[in-house]
């Protein structure tokens, strides 16, 4: 790119434009979804989701820490990798843990708005971060640490929580699973 200075640039977030360096970001334009597409569900089954690739920045590791921690079933979907078999397929027990495989279309909206929070522990920063809308549109909150675009895409006390550590997340969970989800649902098709 900078052999390019001249070429614009749309961010999909405030956080990916400033981390490209040598680029001319001429705005900023988020990546939208189709709320029609993902049904609201207004009573959630009784599991946490992560919900997302099999890799270490993903933190799924500390996604299965937060359900441990906060007594609650956790439910893994993303397709298994290298990362899923050495790493994560250890923890999966069946019932504390349940890998749910790849889902896609109306399985993943239906797994999305079954749960009570989807778990976004991340550790790398990422430009945007599509589950997070996919689950608000779909009536479910997010329960997520603060890094990369996740503060501009979930309203902390309204669409889910945003959190400085894995510690203060565990501790705000109870909030973040009492939010309204016809509000969390209103929030992600205003947006």
């Amino acid at each position: 790119w900078r052999r390019y200075p001249e070429a614009p640039f749309v961010a999909v977030s405030a956080a990916q434009a400033r981390r490209l360096s040598g680029l001319r970001v001429v705005g900023t334009v988020p990546h939208a979804v189709d709320t029609d597409a993902l049904s609201f569900q207004p009573v959630p089954g009784g599991y946490l989701l992560f919900l997302g690739r099999f890799t270490e920045g993903k933190g799924v590791l500390e996604a299965i820490e937060v359900a441990r921690r906060a007594g609650l079933p956790l439910r893994l979907a993303a397709e298994a990798n290298d990362y899923y078999r050495d790493v994560v397929a250890p923890h999966v027990d069946g019932t504390a843990v349940v890998y749910a495989g790849e889902v896609s279309g109306a399985d993943k909206a239906a797994l999305l708005g079954g749960a009570r929070a989807l778990v976004y522990p991340l550790q790398a920063p990422e430009s945007f971060g599509l589950v997070l809308a996919e689950a608000m549109a779909c009536g479910t909150p997010v329960a997520a640490l603060d890094c990369g675009a996740v503060g501009e895409v979930v309203d902390h006390g309204v669409t889910g929580g945003v959190f400085p550590s894995l510690d203060a997340l565990v501790a705000g969970l109870p909030g973040v699973l009492a939010l309204d989800r016809h509000a969390v649902r209103a929030a992600a098709v205003a947006r």
